[in-house]
């Protein structure tokens, strides 16, 4: 979804909106291809009863089995008549504190900006800064019902999508063991050691980089080398020895840089 048309609604207050995506995944395209020939590989869509025969896009519709070999079939228009025209808009029900949100619950975030009605948008912005409130809105996008986290954030709102509770899957248990006061002092002085401001530029897609120095070496004729990594963790039973060692190198990073 690079841009949505909607409308952001509180109480009786109606927002014409636009979402825009706010991410660009750093993805790089391979195809796939037959090794013998090194021809692309292509998908049909194809009718199980119809000999395989490939079907056209056109002539594809939704179908819902209620018993076996038994399907109704749902146009787009059947779906609209479903929705009402409060559905269509991103109501917001309520407000609450963000960091009630536990970030498990998000998904993909957009950027709000307002198609008019300009003055009742930065009202709401200002407001949910100045309570450091966001609003937790619902939608239907397409034929999924939606849960929307609004938020403003220095100076501009953001739309996250959320997943609903049924949908977060149960944490498996994990066996509590008795924890050594030595062992957690290590490694509660590691922890503020490691720890430094949030700069998200500083982090980089390095494997990314990697890639793409890769292709360039394979088009010029040439062998990936093996990466090999300075410092590589090792599973070890000792864990005060382990703690000590990496509090020893990176104290050792520090003063070097």
């Amino acid at each position: 979804m690079a841009s949505y048309k909607s409308a952001i609604s509180f109480g009786l207050v109606y927002i014409p909106i636009s979402l825009s995506i706010s991410v660009k995944e750093n993805e790089i395209g391979f195809n796939l291809l037959d090794k013998k020939t090194m021809s692309r590989i292509k998908y049909k869509k194809t009718c199980v009863n119809c000999g395989n025969k490939e079907v056209k896009k056109e002539d594809i519709v939704k179908g819902y089995r209620y018993e076996k070999d038994k399907y109704i079939v749902f146009t787009e228009k059947d779906f609209e008549k479903l929705k009402s025209e409060r559905d269509k808009s991103i109501v917001i029900q309520q407000f609450v504190d963000l960091n009630e949100i536990d970030p498990i619950y998000f998904d993909k975030s957009y950027y709000v900006l307002p198609t008019s009605g300009e003055k009742a948008f930065n009202v709401l912005l200002k407001a949910m800064e100045k309570q450091n409130k966001a609003g937790i809105a619902k939608t239907i996008l397409g034929t999924k019902d939606t849960l929307f986290l609004i938020r403003a954030k220095d100076g501009k709102m953001i739309a996250s999508t959320l997943y609903f509770h049924n949908e977060i899957q149960k944490n498996p248990e994990v066996k509590k063991v008795k924890v050594d006061a030595k062992e957690l002092k290590l490694a509660i002085n590691l922890i503020e050691q490691m720890s430094a401001p949030f700069k998200p530029e500083k982090f980089k897609d390095e494997y990314s980089e990697k890639i793409k120095k890769a292709i360039k070496q394979k088009i010029a004729g040439k062998e990936i080398i093996e990466t090999k990594d300075k410092d590589t963790p090792v599973d070890t039973i000792d864990l005060m020895e382990a703690l000590k060692q990496s509090l020893n190198s990176n104290s050792r990073k520090h003063k070097t840089a």
